[in-house]
């Protein structure tokens, strides 16, 4: 048994290091080839590195790149972190920086869309999003900000991490307002806004589900067909109608969108007057839906 939960913990482990290096890679090539060229500053260390590119080449004998910039600006982030939550909380965080820094001082010059600003917010938001998405499956980040707010939350217990991510941020968006134009900075809105969206899709994909809550008076072939045409499985409750005081089985079973409207044809066959509720379920973890608990 020891042997099976070592083998699987490595399965995890290598797992999680490929998916961090594809989510560092993606999240390097936003930055790199979509954000830095057009002056999009979308918050972080990383639109902190695109402010300090763009002044130091206008007002310096020498532009500062952006993987210096990144690299001298996380590295008292990481020891702040380190300090505050160990090095076991900040290995992973601290592999996807590597590689990112890394690929940024690799990755040539190129500038796909030729100062197109919509598209760049368009297609940096999705890229941005998925490679920050993929880093969260595997419980990393790039650091910056998201590790920075994490653990100033210790020492600022009334405020939430989840606002103080959101207050450091805000601050380099004022900055990037304030260096490039008030046209980028609504242009990096779209693609914050963006961003959140594909994140929240990569990171919940495959979990969301579908409850539904019929009350019949025909609960075994309502049963009986949801199990044998959907496939899903259906588990009864004991009921009382606290106004009629009527004893009646309620019936949960969780499905998807698409078997809504099957449950609701099954439904009307046998008991028009039944009671049918459907509501969203965030995570559906179990048989039929997010099978593998890593």
């Amino acid at each position: 048994m020891k042997k099976k939960m070592t083998m699987k913990r490595f399965l995890v482990y290598f797992r999680d290091f490929w998916i961090i290096i594809l989510g560092s890679t993606i999240v390097a090539f936003a930055v790199k080839y979509l954000f830095d060229p057009t002056g999009l500053v979308t918050g972080g260390v990383s639109g902190l590195a695109i402010v300090i590119r763009y002044l130091t080449g206008r007002f310096c004998p020498y532009e500062v790149p952006l993987w210096v910039s990144n690299l001298v600006l996380n590295i008292p982030i990481f020891l702040f972190a380190w300090k505050t939550e160990g090095f076991k909380r900040i290995i992973r965080t601290g592999l996807a920086f590597v590689v990112m820094t890394a690929e940024l001082y690799i990755f040539p010059d190129y500038v796909p869309f030729d100062d197109n600003l919509l598209l760049t917010a368009v297609y940096g938001g999705i890229a941005f999003g998925v490679g920050t998405g993929l880093l969260l499956l595997a419980k990393a980040t790039t650091g910056g900000t998201d590790m920075l707010g994490n653990s100033l939350s210790k020492y600022l217990r009334h405020v939430s991490v989840g606002h103080l991510i959101e207050y450091l941020d805000g601050a380099v968006v004022i900055v990037g307002a304030l260096v490039f134009s008030l046209e980028h900075t609504l242009y990096a809105i779209i693609s914050v806004f963006i961003m959140g969206r594909v994140i929240n899709y990569v990171v919940d994909h495959g979990k969301k589900a579908k409850i539904a809550l019929i009350i019949s008076k025909a609960p075994e072939e309502i049963t009986r067909e949801i199990l044998s045409q959907l496939d899903r499985g259906v588990t009864s409750l004991p009921g009382t109608g606290e106004f009629t005081k009527e004893k009646r089985k309620v019936l949960v079973c969780i499905c998807t969108q698409r078997d809504v409207p099957m449950i609701k044809d099954i439904i009307k066959e046998y008991d028009p007057k039944a009671f049918f509720i459907v509501g969203n379920v965030s995570e559906a973890m179990g048989e039929g839906f997010v099978e593998k608990w890593f």
